[in-house]
């Protein structure tokens, strides 16, 4: 088997998508991406393809290595992405030319159901009562919410009574029988984290998510020692090397991405890696059902895997353009009790449909990350 083409494709609403074929007909799927960057990491995938074309898609660590370290400069998002989908697809070919879900092919399962987690915004607080109600009505077990718009480096005191207000009122909605998680998504400083996380315990969150932004990981061992709050940090991170900085700070939850770090092969390393430390695996996953089905072959295969972030109907998702919208049979991703059944399917446990797939291509798209900007003009963490 002789891996023939390597395919990419913009999918709304931020997504981009690749196809592996070879000579036999088989197909895999992978999903490399960086939010806002999409077109950036289409042309690595372009290049990277080259050392793929005519080789076989079941040397999957060898290829792995090869793309990793082929070239003289390496690593960071775009290519660890690029890498990520390139990855998933072959994973998922390697499933289906031996009849087995990826998890199998990783060791089989060690859990029949994972549980998941729905985005309820945040960033403007009008709504997020309503937003927790209707997700504890859909049988969510546990959602997660952004604290804060943008933030200086010391919040006042009224913009810190906020944050503790907002997740008040999700806990009050709630109860004590559900999680809330928190994320501060790089805009909250050290010294407002070390303020705001005290403040926190008596809500009890599940895990408070990016306290710092990645290129201040050294400062974390403080922000741990502030609270009991557990904290999480990795979707910003893009290899073993890199997580390998943070383990040992006393970090609860580790989030590496599926299609930023490395693909299903990394991702698994570093689960590894974190049960040596004690730390869960909470993977990010913001983005299509590509990467949440490569997701999930990690979940039911890890020990330590803790909750799985998704994205239906997520803020940055709109109609005709969410999860379930490109696969052939939805099926795969029913949510039950805050919690999805292990599948049996070959692969990733998907059918993409891609007639829809090319038909969005058509489309494409140009998602941006927002600028934001405090009120003296000076840029402000999105």
């Amino acid at each position: 088997m002789k891996i023939t083409s390597v395919e990419t494709f913009l999918v709304p609403p931020r997504w981009l998508f690749c196809r592996i074929g070879t000579d036999v007909g088989v197909v895999g799927w992978g999903e490399p991406v960086v939010e806002g960057r999409a077109a950036t990491v289409r042309t690595a995938v372009e290049e990277l393809a080259e050392l793929l074309i005519g080789a076989d898609p079941l040397r999957i660590e060898d290829h792995w290595q090869v793309l990793t370290k082929g070239g003289f400069y390496r690593g960071g998002p775009v290519l660890s992405s690029a890498v990520a989908g390139l990855d998933q697809a072959l994973w998922d070919i390697a499933g289906k030319v031996r009849g087995a879900p990826v998890h199998e092919l990783l060791g089989g399962p060690v859990r029949d159901r994972a549980r998941i987690y729905s985005w309820i915004g945040g960033d403007e607080p009008a709504e997020l009562e309503q937003a927790a109600r209707a997700q504890v009505e859909a049988g969510f077990t546990a959602v997660k919410m952004n604290a804060s718009g943008r933030l200086g480096p010391i919040a006042t005191p009224a913009e810190i009574d906020a944050i503790v207000q907002r997740v008040t009122s999700v806990r009050a909605v709630l109860g004590p029988d559900r999680d809330v998680a928190v994320d501060f998504h790089g805009r909250v400083s050290l010294a407002n984290a070390r303020r705001l996380l005290p403040l926190l315990e008596p809500l009890c969150p599940l895990f408070v998510e990016e306290p710092l932004l990645p290129d201040e990981r050294h400062q974390l061992h403080h922000v741990v020692s502030a609270s009991s709050v557990p904290i999480a940090t990795g979707e910003r991170m893009y290899s073993r090397w890199d997580f390998r900085s943070v383990l040992d700070r006393g970090i609860a939850v580790a989030q590496p991405d599926i299609s930023h770090a490395g693909g299903i092969s990394e991702v698994r390393r570093i689960a590894a890696m974190a049960e040596v430390y004690g730390v869960s695996m909470a993977p990010h996953c913001p983005l299509g059902p590509i990467a949440l089905a490569a997701s999930l072959q990690i979940a039911f295969s890890t020990p330590n895997f803790l909750i799985q972030e998704q994205s239906l109907g997520i803020h940055y998702n709109n109609a005709g353009n969410d999860l379930l919208d490109y696969l052939v049979d939805s099926s795969v991703f029913t949510f039950v009790d805050g919690h999805v059944t292990r599948t049996t399917r070959p692969g990733l446990g998907i059918e993409v449909d891609e007639k829809a797939v090319r038909r969005a291509d058509e489309l494409g798209h140009a998602w941006r990350s927002p600028v934001w900007r405090h009120d003296d003009g000076s840029f402000a963490e999105w």
